[in-house]
């Protein structure tokens, strides 16, 4: 189902209203954030510069940093009293990132999230089973009034007590799941232990997986535990952009499809901050153009992708992004190899004998780094030639996949931590050296 009009519009169509809004925008920030007139003068360029779309990559980046050295108010675009509503990081690396939101920034939200959840197969008949963690965090908030907007009945559980979760998705007839990739894995994985088959026992048939990168594996990891014939679909958002609601994938999963009325995408080279070409993969960088609170203009995500511009066969017109390849941030380098988490994740959820929790450390020694992976066994075993030709097979496809030799860990079943909010896989430990 397509929720709205300015899903179909055309190329030139959704380019004069990109450019409208781009101006205005520009010129709000200016007259009213002095963090940000200060920098667009560093940069020499002022508002009446903006003439055209392609004028965008004059204005200067926005980073997390920016908004960490203006904390709490001082990249927001109205005054405090206008304001509905507030959300923050948790600042577990630094001061918290602030997020506000004016009537109409929540009634955009709404509208975002309401074209995302229906890209997803989510009509007013369904049961919405909500499985974020409520409170500061945006997603489970954003997707909850999208949800609700369309008409589906809300169950906004939030996460933890998982018995509780599959008593209520049995009880009151649950058919979606809102939750993390790894927390709709582990939910499934409680059902069984309860004696309940997901796929039999429940009437789960849509997945609205966000808030972590879902990759091909965990998504057929999914199917494998939820029935081939539940809709698993990713969206993309983040507090500081909005909370979700930037983009979502249709039922032909073919990337993201962009809310280009309210946002511009651009790719960039990570490290020049150039911008590529359509179809060239590089850094995300967004910019919010009909934000009250706190309008964003070129913020870097760190996210890794590309722009798709050819219409779908979903019939929506908007840009789309490809499934995130991971995050600038989130790369690794071992060895002199560049090593994504999602590549780990690829080949450990190919291998039929492990299951898909697992955990990735990296250390220092002899000034050599050292990949170490812990991974599950899907059923304990004490041959140590089955143990053994395991561990020959997860080594030799990492081998393939990175070029780069790991020790493997297999523990017994359900030994690894599970995550009810965005999973912690990767601990590299050669920064505390």
């Amino acid at each position: 189902m397509i929720w709205s009009k300015e899903e179909t519009l055309s190329r030139q169509e959704i380019e004069a209203i990109q450019l409208e809004r781009l101006k205005e925008t520009v010129q709000r920030v200016w007259d009213r954030v002095p963090a940000y007139r200060a920098k667009m003068e560093a940069a020499g360029v002022k508002p009446e510069d903006i003439k055209e779309l392609k004028n965008l990559a004059k204005l200067p980046f926005v980073t997390k940093q920016d908004m960490r050295d203006n904390y709490p108010f001082g990249l927001f675009a109205v005054p405090k009293d206008e304001l509905v509503r507030i959300h923050a990081s948790s600042g577990t690396t630094g001061k918290p990132t602030v997020v506000g939101y004016t009537k109409r920034d929540l009634e955009v939200w709404t509208e975002c999230v309401s074209r995302i959840a229906a890209m997803g197969g989510a009509t007013s008949k369904d049961v919405a089973q909500i499985c974020f963690g409520y409170g500061m965090f945006t997603g489970a908030l954003g997707l909850h009034y999208g949800l609700e907007n369309i008409g589906a009945a809300m169950v906004p559980s939030s996460t933890g007590n998982s018995e509780k979760q599959i008593m209520y998705m049995k009880d009151f007839g649950t058919t979606l799941l809102v939750a993390t990739p790894s927390y709709a894995l582990r939910l499934a994985e409680v059902a069984y232990q309860m004696g309940i088959d997901p796929k039999k026992d429940l009437k789960v048939k849509i997945g609205l997986v966000g808030s972590e990168l879902l990759t091909d594996a965990m998504r057929a990891e999914m199917h494998k535990l939820w029935g081939d014939d539940m809709l698993v679909t990713t969206n993309y958002g983040m507090s500081e952009l909005m909370g979700p609601g930037v983009s979502g994938e249709c039922e032909y999963m073919c990337g993201l499809h962009i809310n280009e009325d309210y946002f511009i995408p651009e790719i960039i080279d990570p490290k020049t901050g150039e911008v590529l070409p359509p179809g060239e993969k590089g850094e995300l960088v967004v910019t919010c153009i009909y934000k009250e609170g706190i309008p964003l203009i070129r913020y870097r995500t760190k996210d890794v992708t590309r722009l798709i511009y050819e219409p779908c066969k979903c019939g929506r017109t908007t840009c789309r992004m490809e499934n995130l390849d991971g995050r600038t941030d989130d790369m690794l380098k071992i060895r002199g190899v560049n090593v994504f988490p999602s590549q780990i994740e690829e080949v450990i959820l190919s291998v039929d004998e492990i299951g898909p929790h697992y955990e990735i450390i990296v250390t220092r020694q002899n000034h050599a780094d050292r990949l170490e992976i812990r991974v599950e066994l899907l059923k304990a075993t004490d041959s140590y030639r089955e143990l053994e030709a395991i561990e020959d097979k997860i080594k030799s496809k990492l081998r393939v996949m990175l070029g780069l030799d790991a020790k493997i860990r297999l523990e017994s079943p359900n030994t690894l931590q599970r995550f009810e909010g965005k999973a912690k896989r990767v601990k590299d430990l050669r920064k505390e050296l």
